[in-house]
């Protein structure tokens, strides 16, 4: 039986060890030899010797946590480092849940696109722009059309006035190969 709970008990510090991320000290692994110590409850205990900081957290079953690792001596805590792990967690979850990502949605044109075809293209990209996306117009010039780029930058200006009730223009028509491309990014009200 007293093997079992051995086996148990080192299983539960092969656990421990496991989890525990290597951005903070905890327990065997702070170095410094003395170390300022901070009670479970947060009371100041005062600068004690690894060993006996060591003991004080095993004798609560929480562990030991350097949370000042730069300071003379080192500012351990005493603390279940497990639950602490956790709330961080939780809390970087959180934070992540309030950033809005935005997309880059692609609208295509060409040069010699129809009133019926440009307004559903239109339609498009006032869609994902209400979503809060940004737009990136872009025409493909075939052929011999590239000859004649201001029709298709004429078509990428109207888009931008078409939309500028809500949208700004983010980067203006410009030409990388074949292709021209504009970018709109929504309003925001502030």
């Amino acid at each position: 039986m007293a093997l079992f709970h051995a086996l148990i008990s080192s299983w539960k510090n092969l656990w421990r060890w496991l989890i525990i991320s290597k951005d903070m000290l905890v327990n065997e692994g702070i170095r410094a030899r003395e170390v300022r110590l901070i009670g479970a409850n947060g009371d100041q205990i005062g600068v004690k010797s690894k060993a006996e900081a060591l003991d004080m957290a095993r004798n609560v079953n929480l562990d030991l946590v350097c949370v000042a690792p730069n300071a003379k001596p080192p500012v351990c805590r005493i603390m279940d480092y497990g639950k602490y792990r956790y709330e961080q967690q939780k809390k970087d979850k959180e934070a992540r849940k309030k950033q809005k990502t935005i997309n880059v949605k692609e609208v295509r044109l060409s040069p010699t696109i129809e009133d019926h075809d440009f307004n559903t293209k239109l339609r498009n990209a006032r869609k994902f722009l209400s979503k809060g996306d940004k737009v990136k117009a872009a025409i493909r010039f075939r052929g011999r059309a590239i000859t004649h780029s201001e029709i298709g930058r004429n078509v990428l200006e109207r888009l931008a006035k078409e939309c500028e009730d809500i949208a700004i223009v983010e980067a203006k028509p410009k030409m990388e190969g074949r292709s021209m491309f504009l970018v709109l990014a929504p309003k925001t009200d502030k």
